[in-house]
């Protein structure tokens, strides 16, 4: 840290970490025009964890379109960087290859091959011959097939760093090393600046691109920010005689490892499917350029596995064996957006070991974010606010970060969730679906019950597979079940907000696109939409009385659907939000003899004169008052209960035992997936996003232009439907063959050409077939007409398969069972 060093008094922004992340980030704001940025660098440049990046540009590899853009972004940037700045970045485009060892790799690989030529990214399956042409040192005898990008490749961390910083600077960022922010001021809710040794600067908008460090400095302003270090491991061979030129960049996940040519010799990199978090409690301020003492106990039995893939390396000496920390999150995916504690407090940290990758294209998405107030890309999955406190917690990332790395190079199938730090949430009903033979998986912390295995019968998975394992017949069951007789399922991880006031109603009407503020005791699905007219959330919002309304939002949302809220009450508006999550345990009642079974133990009239559609009332059930609205999620006749928490198990307990003259069931989220997705039902995060509209993603009878007050995105809407049918239309699409599963990415074709790529998959049992929603984009106005001339096939693993496609919904699109 300089001794002396003279700050500015007053920034724009103010950008914390000279990293690569937070040098892309003052790049990319500087070449928008952003006046006044200054950067902030604790010590030098890249001394945190970009110094030791293994500097691989590999684009193949994810099922994200949003990762997969920014990976391509990157490595254009790469590419061009030096003709701006006259820097090098090192970029080298020899090439990337993906192993597949084994038959379930080659499933996933072949799919994700699929999806990223979709995106553009020119990746080929090739032969174990080919694999040992293009890296002869490999030992390929039990390989299946390789994937091969030849325009990836590696490049300098440190290189592409610096050629960044001075590509910021040419467009008047001023970069100052060796300061420290110690904190952040604040003036009514939003950032002020930041807090240094040598002075305070003045700040409208604050970045933590601190790395390692951005969740102690989060800390210190009550930001959420949960990522942990873990040791990450590479060796270095001595130089060899005679090493092919160009060999591309290999990885072979099954053995742990990635192989490079590195001055001569060999690099060999590690992911270990079980980690070691480094420093729980504290990163050391004063880590700079630093390593770690290496574990070689822990760590020999992969290293040994890593070399026999490149035999040669066990005759050459090993000239470094380098330990250095990365940082990873809960759920693999990078932290990135607006803080929900804090306004103009922006986070880009937590990359998982590809900051290298995606710090280029992250970069220019938050100047983007920050510089027109919200990210042209689908940043659901990667947004700060989907995650939650207590995953901040010391035990927390001790326990899920020993998973998280080694999830890396893991197969990635479809059904997995994750095992570590688990039980962190569980509902009041926890202990007796257990009973009942759940299997439970990770929902948003919550333990979810995804299926339940029949009496006598285990609820385990002894091994995952791309196919159909021994547990899809219980969940055919239950999916059956819902359709012909009565279905009970635990809906408590979904987030309940009380918003209650005399204005109430007011605000809920204008932040809502459909009419939500009408007569009580009326339940009403609405999305949310900012000024652009796009997506922020779905969700019911009911309403119990006039100041008294309740607002129900998937699990994925809640953090985001909460501050979008409260964030837009106006001041001097009389309407508070309670978080109610916890206080009301939710059971859904589904099937065609859901209200027969609920008659049973009521008082109350639930005939359908008396209790229609989208109804809403309080109820009696033994000794519990709970909330009953008539609505459903998977296409039948239905309810949902609102319990409160200490009524719960008692209320549960008399739904069972009337249950048993009926032949109740229990159902999972695997049947509440594939029974929505018969009926295509939405669900936000997954088959829609933030660049989305409700037209393009079937929700225009949600729009009412009409309200006298208006809403937001009331504008943007009214343009949207005066243009007429739209380019992009989401739609269904079932496979015509019984036997392919769909899970997410598959690429859906008409007439040959690629139009699309399945959002969210499932089967559809009722419909007989995998059955999914995909976005169509296209330059041609999308209707009946479009889709009846459409030759429609969708790719599951390299494979083309006849399908069905419909902008209605396949099952009972005149809703009558719903509303029978």
């Amino acid at each position: 840290m300089k001794k002396n060093v003279k700050l500015p008094k007053q920034a724009n922004v103010v950008i914390i970490g000279g990293g690569i992340i937070g040098c892309s980030v003052a790049y990319h704001l500087g070449h928008l025009g952003c006046q006044n940025v200054v950067l902030l660098e604790r010590d030098e440049l890249t001394s945190g964890t970009t110094w030791h990046a293994a500097g691989l540009m590999v684009t193949f590899g994810s099922l994200s379109e949003t990762s997969t853009e920014l990976r391509k972004y990157g490595r254009d940037l790469y590419g061009r960087l030096e003709a701006e700045t006259g820097l090098s970045t090192g970029f080298t485009p020899i090439g990337f290859i993906e192993v597949a060892s084994n038959t379930d790799r080659l499933e996933e690989y072949r799919r994700v091959a699929a999806f990223n030529r979709y995106c553009g990214v020119d990746a080929q399956e090739i032969s174990p011959k080919e694999i040992q042409e293009l890296f002869p040192l490999a030992k390929v005898d039990d390989l299946l097939a390789g994937f091969y990008v030849k325009d990836d490749g590696r490049v300098n961390p440190v290189d592409a760093t610096l050629s960044l910083a001075k590509g910021a600077r040419n467009q008047g960022v001023q970069i100052i090393q060796g300061v420290s922010v110690s904190g952040i001021t604040k003036k009514n809710g939003a950032v002020a600046g930041v807090k240094t040794r040598h002075g305070d600067i003045q700040a409208e908008v604050v970045v933590n691109c601190a790395g390692m460090w951005a969740r102690q400095l989060g800390d210190v302003s009550g930001v959420n920010i949960p990522n942990q270090a873990a040791e990450h491991y590479y060796l270095i061979t001595e130089e060899m005689d005679g090493i092919p030129p160009n060999m591309p960049v290999l990885e072979d996940p099954s053995h742990y490892g990635y192989y490079r040519e590195e001055v001569g010799g060999l690099m060999v990199g590690l992911f270990e499917p079980v980690c070691a978090p480094w420093n729980i409690k504290r990163i050391p301020e004063d880590f700079s350029f630093g390593e770690i003492e290496p574990d070689w106990d822990r760590m020999g039995p992969f290293v040994e596995k890593a070399i026999s893939r490149v035999p040669v390396i066990k005759k050459l000496g090993i000239k470094t064996f380098f330990c250095g920390p990365e940082s990873f999150t809960a759920d693999l995916q990078p932290i990135v957006g607006e803080a929900p504690e804090l306004k103009n407090y922006f986070v880009a940290a937590g990359l998982n070991s590809v900051g290298i990758i995606a710090g280029p294209g992250l970069g220019r998405v938050m100047a983007h974010w920050i510089m027109n107030g919200r990210p042209d890309v689908d940043i659901t999955g990667f947004n700060i606010d989907r995650l939650h406190t207590y995953q901040n917690n010391s035990e927390y990332r001790k326990h899920r970060t020993v998973e998280s790395l080694g999830k890396v190079y893991q197969c990635h199938y479809p059904y997995q969730s994750m095992q570590t730090a688990r039980g962190a949430k569980k509902s009041a009903f926890y202990d007796r679906l257990t009973d009942q033979g759940a299997y439970f998986r990770d929902i948003s912390g919550w333990e979810g019950a995804d299926w339940y295995a029949p009496q006598g019968h285990e609820a385990k998975i002894d091994r995952h597979s791309w196919g159909k394992d021994h547990w899809f017949a219980y969940w055919e069951a239950e999916h059956q079940a819902a359709r012909e007789n009565v279905v009970l399922m635990d809906m408590s991880f979904m987030s309940k907000f009380m918003v209650q006031g005399r204005d109430a109603g007011k605000v809920l009407d204008y932040l809502s696109a459909n009419h939500v503020d009408g007569s009580a005791n009326r339940i009403t699905y609405t999305p949310w939409l900012n000024e652009d007219g796009r997506l922020e959330a779905d969700l019911t919002v009911a309403k119990l009385k006039s100041d008294r309304y309740l607002v129900v939002v998937t699990d994925t949302m809640h953090r985001h659907a909460e501050n979008w809220l409260k964030s837009h009450i106006p001041d001097d508006a009389h309407a508070f939000v309670t978080d109610m999550t916890a206080a009301y345990a939710q059971l859904n009642i589904q099937g065609p003899k859901s209200r027969e079974l609920l008659q049973s133990i009521t008082s109350a009239d639930l005939s359908n004169a008396a209790f229609p559609y989208r109804h809403v009332a309080e109820i009696a059930i033994g000794y519990a008052r709970l909330i009953c609205v008539r609505l459903t999620y998977v296409g039948e006749l239905g309810y949902e209960l609102y319990i409160p928490t200490e009524q719960a198990t008692h209320v549960y307990d008399a739904i069972v035992d009337a249950g048993q003259r009926f032949n109740l069931r229990h159902a999972g989220l695997k049947a509440l997936a594939s029974l929505r997705l018969e009926k295509g039902y939405r669900d936000y995060g997954h088959d829609m996003d933030n660049t989305d509209d409700p037209f393009e993603v079937g929700l225009g009878f949600t729009i009412k232009l009409e309200k006298p007050a208006g809403f937001i995105g009331k504008e943007a809407c009214a343009r949207k439907k005066a243009h007429g049918h739209p380019t992009r239309r989401l739609a269904q699409v079932l496979v015509k063959d019984p036997a392919p599963l769909l899970f997410h990415a598959e690429v859906v074709s008409r007439n040959g050409k690629p139009v699309g790529y399945v959002r969210s998959g499932s089967y559809g049992y009722t419909l007989g077939g995998a059955i999914g929603l995909f976005m169509i984009e296209t330059e041609e106005p999308i209707d009946q007409a479009y889709i009846d001339a459409g030759k429609w096939e969708i790719d599951i693993a390299d494979k083309m398969y006849p399908a069905i496609v419909s902008l209605s919904p396949l099952y009972d699109p005149g809703m009558e069972k719903i509303k029978s």
